[in-house]
């Protein structure tokens, strides 16, 4: 009953980040402590921030899901410190062995602890276009880690998943049916999600962005976003969301930051276009309904940009 009440309250009036907070957790390299978001699930939530050397680069969720017959983790987390401290949180919490990491896609933040669990034995999963993404950059995201957090990078090496998959990746562990799900393209090459059909529950990784402004890379198609959102992800009807980034929340708030800003920056930059606006001006479209999100001042800019680049050529 305690863990509904508290799931309930977390849906009526989810939590808030800060990304003035440099560390949540100062007992641990992990920005946050771990917590249970529903019965079996935790979730150590990462920086609403751009990675630094006080968060020690976690500004990502790092979840797992306890069963009676073994733990499955979600994102191999961005060092071997980090991983290795998720592993001390699980194992203050369970005696069952980490028997699964799933990495949500190629990103540094998602597969450099991958380091770790690879030492432990245990077997790494992810999509193929993530293993090949990492494969081609994980040494750049290495060098990058490296430099930012310095000595909290060390034991960090690039090691690929020992397992790929194209659309599912289904395992039946401790009576919990858990899918890992490529839907389509969306954030970077490879995202996936993880889907409990039983609990109702998806972590979404960068799928869904909460209390922060998603970053529009150079390969992320906002159109194929937005679509894969329509088509594939609105339609799981998931009642627990647990983003890339951000607090674990409900649909409702992860649409009105992700698929629904999308939508506005591409409303706003093609109106532009229809004006014919040149790219210098397309920097500085209106987006402050979204100015109260963290990481917004780093990433408005670029983002209209980009979409304006995307745009230009549809």
């Amino acid at each position: 009953m305690k863990h509904s009440i508290l799931a309930l309250a977390l849906l009526a009036s989810p939590a808030f980040a800060s990304e003035d907070i440099a560390d949540q957790y100062p007992g641990s390299v992990l920005y946050s402590k771990p917590y249970e978001v529903i019965p079996g699930v935790f979730s150590a939530i990462g920086a609403t921030a751009p990675p630094t050397y006080e968060n020690a680069g976690h500004n990502n969720n790092l979840s797992f899901i306890v069963t009676s017959d073994g733990v499955v983790v979600i994102n191999g987390g961005a060092s071997y410190q980090l991983a290795e401290a998720l592993h001390r949180e699980i194992r203050a919490v369970t005696d069952q062995p980490v028997k699964l990491v799933f990495n949500e896609n190629g990103q540094g933040h998602a597969m450099l602890g991958n380091s770790y669990w690879a030492d432990q034995g245990v077997e790494i999963v992810a999509h193929t276009d993530a293993a090949a993404e990492f494969e081609n950059h994980g040494g750049q995201s290495l060098r990058a880690a490296q430099a930012r957090v310095m000595e909290k990078a060390d034991k960090t090496t690039v090691a690929l998943p020992t397992q790929t998959f194209e659309d599912a990746y289904v395992v039946e562990m401790g009576g919990v049916q858990i899918e890992a799900r490529y839907l389509g393209p969306s954030h970077s090459p490879g995202d996936i999600v993880v889907w409990l059909p039983e609990k109702s529950l998806v972590v979404a990784g960068d799928m869904a962005f909460h209390e922060r402004m998603l970053p529009i890379f150079e390969h992320t198609m906002t159109a194929d976003w937005i679509e894969t959102w329509d088509s594939a992800f609105e339609p799981l009807n998931a009642t627990y969301v647990i983003p890339g980034h951000g607090h674990p929340t409900n649909m409702d708030q992860v649409r009105r930051y992700t698929r629904d800003y999308l939508v506005y920056l591409r409303a706003q930059i093609g109106a532009h276009l229809e004006n014919d606006g040149d790219l210098a001006d397309a920097y500085y479209v209106d987006q402050s309904p979204y100015a109260n999100l963290d990481t917004f001042e780093e990433l408005a800019t670029k983002n209209a940009g980009r979409v304006y680049e995307q745009m230009e050529f549809e």
